[in-house]
C-alpha cells in the first residue's frame, strides 16, 4: 500500500474486495509486531492511497479507518478503507434539477464536485434522460446509479481510480482456464466449488405496459394508448416452463423503451438464477492478470456438468497466515449483465471517452 508518498510491502494479512453490482470496493489490512510500531504521519482517516500488486494497480481509493492495538503480547495494526465510490456512497448530492440531463451533466455537476476527476464513458450510445430529478438528501451514488440505468449502463470505479459508467466487452478474450475434474488430475487448479441454481426470481416471458389505458371495469379504455412489449426466456421455454411476469412501467412512453425495460428484467431474473463460487491459489489467473470483476474465464467442473465461458463478477483478493495467497471468485452466466452498453458498434468506434478531460 502506498499512502502519502510512504510504502509498505509487509502486512501480516489484508484481503480486498471487488463486486461490480455493490459500490465501493473495500479492503482491509493488518499488520503485528511483537516490536512495537510507530505509524506515519501520513497514515490517517481520509489519507488518500493505492494498492498493487507487483506493480498492477488492484485499488485506488482512500482509508476510512485507522485502528491500534498495544498490549503486552505485541502491537496490532488495523486499517479499513474504499476505492473513490466510497465518498459517493456517503455523501448527498448536490442539488440537481434539468430538464433534459445528459450523462456528462449528472458527472459535471454531481460527481466531480466530490473528489472524482477521471471519469471513462465506456458504451456505444449514450441516451439522454428527458428528466433528471435529484432530491435532497440523495446520495450522489444514488442519482449517479438512477442516470446510469436510464441509459442501459452500470458505474462502477477502475483499479486505478477511474469511474468509469458503461458495461461489459463480452468480445474480450478470457483470461484462463479454472478446471475441477473427478479425481487428482494435473489440471486441476480449483481448490473448491459451489454452485447455485435457482428458479426463484427467473421468468419464462416479461410483459411491459407503458402508458397503459385505465380498465374501466369491464375492459381497458382503449382510449388511451398502450405499449407492450413480450420478451421471452428461451432456456424455460424450450423446458416447457411457464412463469410469466408483468409490469407496468409509466415511464416507458415509447416502444424502444418499454422492449428496453423488458430485456433489462429479463437479464435480470438469467443473472440471479446462477452463481459459481471458486477458490484458488494465488491472485492470478493461468494468463497471468490479476483476478478482476469484468473478466471472462473458462470454467470446467466434472462434478457440476460446467464447460464454457462465465462472467466474473465479483472477487475478494487475500493474504491469510494459514493459506497464504488465496482468490475467492464469484462467477455469472455470460452475456447476461448490462448487454446493451455495447450493442451498436461503428466502423470507426473509439469505446473510450474522457468527460471534460
Amino acid at each position: 500500500m502506498s499512502v502519502g508518498g510512504v510504502v509498505n510491502d509487509t502486512w501480516t494479512g489484508w484481503s480486498v474486495d471487488s463486486d461490480l453490482l455493490t459500490p465501493a470496493d473495500g479492503f482491509e489490512l493488518e499488520l503485528f509486531t511483537r516490536n512495537g510500531i510507530t505509524l506515519p504521519a501520513t497514515v490517517v482517516e481520509g489519507a488518500p492511497c493505492t494498492l498493487d500488486l507487483d506493480g498492477d494497480a488492484v485499488l485506488t481509493g482512500a482509508l476510512d479507518e485507522v485502528e491500534q492495538q498495544v498490549g503486552r503480547r505485541g502491537h496490532a495494526v488495523r486499517i479499513t478503507g474504499r476505492d473513490k465510490a466510497g465518498t459517493l456512497v456517503d455523501c448527498s448530492s448536490p442539488f440537481v434539477s434539468m430538464r433534459e440531463a445528459t450523462l456528462q451533466q449528472i458527472i459535471d455537476q454531481v460527481v466531480k464536485p466530490m473528489g472524482i476527476s477521471k471519469v471513462r464513458l465506456d458504451s456505444d450510445i449514450a441516451k439522454l434522460r428527458k428528466q433528471v430529478q435529484v432530491s435532497p438528501g440523495q446520495t450522489a451514488w444514488e442519482a449517479l446509479l438512477l442516470t446510469a440505468e436510464a441509459n442501459g449502463l452500470w458505474p462502477w470505479v477502475d483499479p486505478d481510480g477511474t469511474l468509469v459508467v458503461g458495461g461489459p466487452d463480452y468480445t474480450a478474450a478470457t483470461v484462463g482456464d479454472l478446471v475441477l475434474r473427478h479425481g487428482d488430475s494435473d489440471d486441476n487448479n480449483i481448490e473448491d466449488m459451489s454452485v447455485r441454481r435457482s428458479i426463484a426470481d427467473r421468468y419464462s416471458q416479461i410483459t411491459v405496459l407503458g402508458q397503459h389505458g385505465a380498465y374501466q371495469g369491464s375492459g381497458w379504455d382503449e382510449d388511451r394508448t398502450t405499449l407492450t412489449a413480450k420478451v421471452s426466456d428461451s432456456a424455460l421455454t424450450a423446458r416447457g416452463i411457464f412463469r410469466p411476469r408483468v409490469v407496468i412501467d409509466s415511464g416507458c412512453d415509447t416502444s424502444d423503451l418499454a422492449t428496453d425495460r423488458a430485456n433489462k428484467l429479463l437479464s435480470d431474473s438469467q443473472l440471479d438464477a446462477f452463481e459459481a463460487r471458486i477458490r484458488v491459489k494465488g491472485w492470478r489467473a493461468s494468463g497471468g492478470a490479476v483476478w478482476t470483476p469484468g473478466q471472462r474465464a473458462n470454467l470446467i467442473s466434472e462434478p457440476h456438468g460446467i464447460n464454457g465461458t462465465y462472467f466474473l463478477m465479483a472477487r475478494t483478493l487475500r493474504l491469510t497466515r494459514r493459506e497464504g495467497a488465496i482468490t475467492e471468485l464469484r462467477f455469472r452466466e455470460d452475456k447476461t449483465w448490462v448487454v446493451n452498453a455495447h450493442q451498436k458498434k461503428q466502423k470507426k468506434q473509439k469505446t473510450t471517452e474522457f468527460f471534460g478531460l
